[in-house]
């Protein structure tokens, strides 16, 4: 009978390190070694993996974090980069794993949720995590009351320069919504700056933000706005649209003052939002930051 040895928060064993980031690759084509390689592996993100001869063969991880919802502040736990290798599956490990995290955080959190993709929809709720539909939050440049700022400065930054800028704000960002929001997850912020979107992020001098935005044909992407101040997001959409702007589609729940803002509710398979909780929470509409999921 094959044996499995249960181990956790190895982000200081390299060895262990290397081979999770493997399995990670193999399953989701993802490479977190630039992220760990800068520091960013901190101790809010904790993997609990099974190992079988020195290889992590399964793993489930957990971030530490805080939400907002309907402005009170909960004590979050983000289930995250479950994962079996091919050869290994079936045998019940990632069962084991999230059982185990249940165990072990129930009583240190006020929360616990995960997304998962289609292939999943019906592990989840073995565990009783319900499933809930998130929202798209857009704005009609043409029925909005916004006006573009034709003179303001926004420049690109990178890695390579603006590294220190980007630590900070990602470590000191300030919410933007009382209805729905993600707070401590600074390394997380760090894992799309350096993985996710490098080349999607700018900086509005005028208002000290950081956005990160992808502009497609005439749809303006907006997948976060950091700032070290609680930011206007009116005056942030009107310095960063153009003249051929139609449409501005947010990755997180704007607050609901701002005039013109259309919600609907858009079921996602592939990244399905799944809670564990022993209230109804998250009544009306409502998205989780993007750049909040790990």
């Amino acid at each position: 009978m094959e044996t499995y040895e249960l181990v956790s928060d190895y982000r200081d064993d390299d060895k262990l390190k290397e081979s999770f980031n493997a399995l990670a690759i193999n399953t989701f084509d993802l490479d977190f070694r630039d992220w760990y390689e800068r520091g960013y592996w901190d101790e809010k993100y904790i993997p609990y993996s099974f190992v079988h001869n020195g290889k992590v063969v399964s793993n489930a991880s957990v971030y530490l974090m805080s939400v907002i919802i309907d402005g009170q502040t909960y004590r979050a736990v983000q289930i995250g980069t479950v994962m079996t290798d091919q050869a290994y599956r079936h045998k019940g490990l990632a069962t084991k794993l999230m059982q185990h995290i249940m165990d072990t955080y129930e009583n240190h959190c006020d929360v616990m949720f995960l997304f998962g993709n289609e292939t999943v929809l019906n592990f989840y709720p073995k565990f009783g995590f319900t499933r809930y539909y998130e929202s798209e939050f857009s704005l009609d440049i043409s029925k909005s009351t916004i006006q573009m700022k034709k003179d303001e400065r926004i420049k690109q930054l990178t890695l390579e320069h603006d590294l220190p800028l980007l630590e900070q704000f990602a470590e000191k960002r300030q919410s933007y919504s009382m209805k729905m929001d993600a707070q401590d997850h600074g390394s997380l912020l760090m894992f799309y700056f350096t993985l996710v979107w490098p080349d999607a992020i700018f900086y509005i001098e005028a208002l000290d933000t950081i956005v990160l935005m992808n502009e497609e044909n005439e749809t303006m992407h907006v997948y976060d706005i950091i700032s070290l101040i609680t930011p206007n997001i009116e005056e942030v959409v009107a310095s960063i649209v153009k003249e051929t702007t139609e449409k501005v589609i947010f990755y997180f729940t704007p607050d609901a003052s701002i005039e013109g803002v259309h919600a609907v509710t858009t079921p996602n398979d592939e990244d399905a939002l799944f809670i564990l909780n022993k209230d109804a929470w998250l009544n009306g509409h409502f998205m989780f930051p993007i750049t909040a999921h790990c």
